[in-house]
């Protein structure tokens, strides 16, 4: 797979976070059977300051967030809890599958408040903007509910316990 991070806030790198994206993105990939050695994903590990400006530049909202992520094509579903259509590879042979961004001061805050491992958190961050980027959304219900049972899963074989469980 070709992973290109772009760290930004040493906090990230003191933190680990390449073998978490890398772990996070493996068990990603093959539970939709796609071949890592021919998928390309850029991570931004960015703080809050960063994020807040792409947040407001592409989503229009003016807030920090923790996770953004842009996919390279659309394979969104259009039926509500419909499954996305799986990326094909380009003319090269490669199958971009598009960008992410994560804050590490918003994930790290959300861990505390929840009382949560960082390193489990990123991890879940990671796979839910990675699902962003196959297509998955969370707007419609039933594309949340499709979109958190497969975020689920895969947190399971990591041997992270169901986040949404209070």
């Amino acid at each position: 797979m070709t992973l290109d991070i772009s760290i930004e806030d040493s906090r990230w790198q003191r933190g680990g976070l390449e073998p978490l994206a890398e772990e996070a993105i493996a068990v990603v990939l093959a539970h939709f059977g796609l071949d890592p050695e021919v998928c390309e994903i850029s991570l931004l590990a960015c703080d809050d300051a960063r994020i807040a400006e792409l947040n407001a530049e592409f989503r229009e909202k003016d807030k920090p967030t923790n996770v953004l992520s842009w996919p390279a094509e659309e394979l969104a579903a259009e039926e509500d809890g419909g499954t996305p259509l799986l990326p094909e590879a380009d003319f090269t042979g490669e199958i971009p599958l598009g960008d992410i961004a994560i804050s590490y001061d918003t994930c790290a805050r959300e861990a505390a408040g929840a009382g949560k491992n960082l390193a489990n958190h990123t991890r879940h961050l990671l796979i839910h903007g990675l699902l962003h980027l196959l297509g998955y959304d969370h707007i419609r219900d039933r594309d949340a509910a499709l979109m958190e049972g497969i975020e689920v899963l895969l947190l399971g074989k990591l041997g992270i316990a169901n986040p949404y469980n209070s």
